[in-house]
């Protein structure tokens, strides 16, 4: 086990000091310029001449990434990477929009307004995935004409139709955009989707950093503040700030989010506090507390019911059979997630060796924690490498848990809880857990990672901050840490630990106090077995005389 200095818990930009400190000057490079994949599509697609007509690209579905598409297909044009043609971008496709209307009277055509197919011929048409499949009674006629059926405009009054209106074909490349979820539901509502009708690329949202990837990723963000006005970033202490944000939005100290929207937001928030002048690292700072404290309401009031003792959670002290661990709380209709400590308890007692999954039992986990479940009593199991069953049971539960628990992040602390109370060894309740465990026994990356930390370490400031209290968590994991700088402090001053462990082994000593395995007379395992051996002879031992009489009487 290894404990962590203050470092970790941020991203490290040193080694691009000098492009940071020349950020503000970089040439802006376009959202195009950082999807390769994409832009290779883009481009195969348009030198294609007959087949595929459609081209299905997985992103966001919303209003800002068709522009994004559309805006792509614009700058190749001014580019001249690709030849000069319509690309129109449509919110709609109801049949008059996409086919026309006309008007007529005593048979002849007085008005005729073209629709979007008239618009979009001989170029590309991009469409929302959402549209479509809103809208299934319009797609066979809207796939048809695109594959080069003819057809017509439609009558404004239907009274009043033209029996002889002329037909007409398009020549017309669909553009879909659509997320994962709806592409695999058009996917089931059209088969032809997965055949080689269609061409398939991707809107990557985020993007790995290195010696050669970091210049182009600080041009991005200057053609995002050029693109939409916003003040430069000042100095080297703002873009390292803003690229610390950007760590924390994809929970990856060397990824790197390419939303726009995710820019536009904090740029914009930071723009008004800057008045116009160069966005400082305060102005962000400033609206990142501004944001957090708009957005608090719950957490404060979660983090209030465990200091009033609603809630009950020990920063301090030792306990048998019970640990900290640690949850990411996701409510419908709130736009963040937060943190929450949760304690995890187990008592065994006589029993055939079941270990029971309340959560579980009780409807209240998922499928994944009742994995993590299994797969941490394989391992326990494995360890004690016993030739009978168990001679006790166990119930392991989420105290205080009303909602369904779902994830395999909680199976290491729930290991910890079960060990303590097989060996009766304490758990220090100043240390909270998270980690996956494998039936190796090997400790797992979880998501979540910031908001979990964060989360406990409020409740142990507001409790009191002993100098002990910290958080066991996988050495996986590492890379994905941002933590808030007041955790980061805290981790300065020595009063808030991390440590990381890859194993079970390294995980139980810092939290028992106890080693796991070993020649020691004390280890864990070997309390464990004595603990078994007092079982099995207790079960061996004669009954007394009152119970021989009630079993005599029994069998009469």
């Amino acid at each position: 086990m290894i404990k962590e200095s203050w470092q970790s818990a941020l991203p490290n930009f040193s080694q691009f000091e000098d492009t940071l400190t020349h950020g503000a000057s970089l040439p802006p490079l376009s959202f195009l310029d950082l999807q390769p994949r994409l832009k290779s599509s883009i481009l195969h697609f348009h030198h294609l001449v007959e087949f595929p007509r459609f081209l299905l690209i997985n992103g966001p579905d919303n209003y800002l990434y068709r522009q994004a598409i559309y805006q792509s297909y614009q700058s190749l044009i001014n580019l001249n990477e690709i030849h000069s043609v319509p690309v129109i971008s449509s919110e709609t496709i109801e049949p008059e929009d996409l086919f026309g209307l006309y008007e007529s009277e005593n048979g002849e055509i007085k008005y005729e307004k073209p629709g979007l197919l008239d618009k979009a011929h001989g170029g590309y048409l991009i469409l929302s995935a959402n549209a479509i499949l809103a809208n299934p009674r319009i797609w066979p006629k809207l796939k048809a004409a695109i594959l080069g059926n003819p057809c017509s405009a439609i009558a404004a009054n239907p009274k009043n139709v033209v029996s002889h209106l002329s037909q007409k074909q398009y020549d017309i490349k669909l553009v879909i955009i659509g997320d994962r979820m709806q592409l695999g539901d058009l996917d089931l509502f059209d088969a032809d989707i997965r055949t080689s009708l269609c061409l398939f690329s991707e809107v990557e949202l985020d993007y790995k950093i290195d010696a050669t990837t970091f210049e182009p990723y600080i041009q991005y963000i200057n053609g995002i503040i050029k693109a939409h006005h916003f003040p430069p970033l000042a100095d080297k202490e703002a873009w390292a700030f803003f690229l610390t944000q950007g760590a924390r939005e994809t929970e990856d100290q060397n990824r790197m989010p390419l939303c726009p929207i995710w820019h536009k937001t904090l740029l914009a928030e930071a723009a008004l506090l800057s008045k116009g002048e160069a966005i400082t690292q305060p102005h962000l700072a400033q609206a990142l507390a501004e944001r957090n404290y708009r957005q608090s309401y719950l957490p404060e009031r979660a983090l209030d019911d465990i200091l009033e003792g609603q809630v009950i959670i020990e920063t301090q002290g030792e306990q048998v059979g019970q640990v900290n661990g640690l949850t990411v709380i996701e409510v419908p209709g709130h736009p963040v997630t937060y943190g929450e400590p949760a304690r995890i308890s187990c008592v065994i007692h006589f029993g055939d060796g079941d270990i029971a999954d309340v959560e579980r039992k009780a409807e209240l986990g998922g499928n994944l924690h009742a994995k993590g479940m299994m797969i941490m009593q394989a391992f326990l199991s494995s360890a004690l490498n016993l030739d009978e069953p168990l001679p006790f049971a166990a119930s392991i539960v989420f105290e205080q848990s009303y909602s369904e628990v779902d994830g395999d992040s909680a199976s290491l602390a729930e290991l910890c809880s079960l060990v303590s109370a097989l060996s009766e060894y304490p758990i220090n309740q100043q240390i909270a857990v998270t980690g996956a465990v494998d039936q190796f026994g090997r400790v797992q990356a979880v998501g979540g990672l910031n908001e979990k930390i964060e989360g406990f370490f409020h409740v142990c400031k507001h409790q009191g901050l002993t100098g002990q209290q910290g958080v066991i968590l996988p050495k996986s994991n590492l890379k994905h840490l941002s933590l808030q700088q007041y955790v980061v402090d805290a981790m300065k001053d020595e009063t808030f630990h991390l440590w990381s462990v890859e194993s079970v082994d390294e995980a139980l000593p810092l939290i028992l106090g106890k080693a796991f395995r070993g020649d020691d007379d004390e280890t864990i395992l070997k309390r464990i077995s004595e603990r078994i051996e007092h079982f099995d002879k207790h079960d061996s031992v004669p009954c007394g005389f009152l119970a021989k009489l009630k079993n005599l009487l029994s069998n009469h």
